[in-house]
């Protein structure tokens, strides 16, 4: 008879700016996996019915906020629908997600020993699990193996960059993820911080920055002196799309065939990333 199993499951959890994805095929799904972020104890799932405006309006009055990863349960159903999965994660540094993955694949694996299930660290957030996802797709489409598959994705999880710039810290210092030093700075002086994800996956504070404009080139220059030369690349936006169109063009003026894709949000980027957040991803 018909296996009823799907063939290949791509499936990230929300910290990937993707809602859905045209995978170019009926034998590749996409799915999402939720994390929850509770603010003085009313809960928001990150799923497809999350209004992210007003999640940001609630979250800027919260007296305490924090995020919950999903539960290794959400991965597992996951895995079971499909014989090959690939499962691509927020950095490890900054949640438990891909420990929650990896319990999960063990889970199953245990009980369908013939299923593949491969679990990347994006070393990263937002944009990066978009490429990364996107990439993956491209990769089952021309025919690679699940081996293949999960090499580049490797790869491309080890060398792309991530560049991010924001407007406030308040919750990335208040959970833990960057010191208070650098939220009390960037709180102070209605200044922009630019920052990059480091190749552990952590994130560090590169240089403070007055003004969009100003902002915006410094961040161009990083991209020129990574070496990026135009392959496709995402900026994920906080409320923000005129700062990201800016973006958008300022990098077509540099690379004029370059491939940019805006995304807004959802609400586990947008809950640190904050108001007016920008989050670039670009391969080099």
């Amino acid at each position: 008879g018909e296996d009823p199993e799907m063939k290949w499951m791509i499936v990230a959890d929300s910290s990937c700016d993707l809602q859905t994805m045209e995978t170019g095929s009926p034998d590749v799904q996409y799915e999402s996996v939720p994390f929850q972020m509770i603010m003085d104890g009313k809960e928001y799932e990150d799923n497809a019915e999350l209004n992210v405006q007003e999640m940001v309006d609630r979250m800027e009055t919260a007296k305490v906020s924090h995020s919950a990863c999903p539960s290794p349960e959400a991965w597992e159903n996951k895995f079971l629908q499909a014989e090959r999965s690939i499962a691509i994660t927020i950095s490890s540094r900054l949640s438990g997600s891909y420990n929650s993955a990896m319990a999960a694949r063990g889970m199953v694996l245990e009980k369908y020993p013939e299923k593949k299930i491969e679990v990347i660290d994006s070393l990263s957030t937002g944009p990066k699990l978009v490429l990364l996802a996107q990439l993956a797709a491209r990769q089952i489409n021309a025919s690679a193996s699940f081996e293949q598959v999960c090499e580049s994705c490797r790869a491309f999880a080890q060398n792309a960059k991530t560049l991010f710039t924001l407007s406030s810290f308040h919750n990335l210092v208040q959970n833990g993820r960057v010191s208070k030093v650098a939220g009390f700075i960037a709180g102070k002086l209605n200044i922009r911080v630019i920052g990059i994800g480091t190749e552990e996956g952590r994130i560090h504070l590169k240089e403070l920055m007055r003004g969009e404009k100003r902002t915006l080139r410094s961040m161009i220059a990083c991209m020129l002196e990574d070496g990026y030369q135009g392959q496709p690349m995402a900026i994920s936006e906080c409320l923000n799309r005129p700062m990201a169109e800016e973006l958008k063009a300022m990098i077509l003026e540099t690379w004029r065939d370059a491939m940019v894709q805006i995304l807004p949000t959802r609400g586990l980027d947008s809950y640190y990333a904050e108001r007016s957040g920008l989050i670039v991803s670009y391969p080099v």
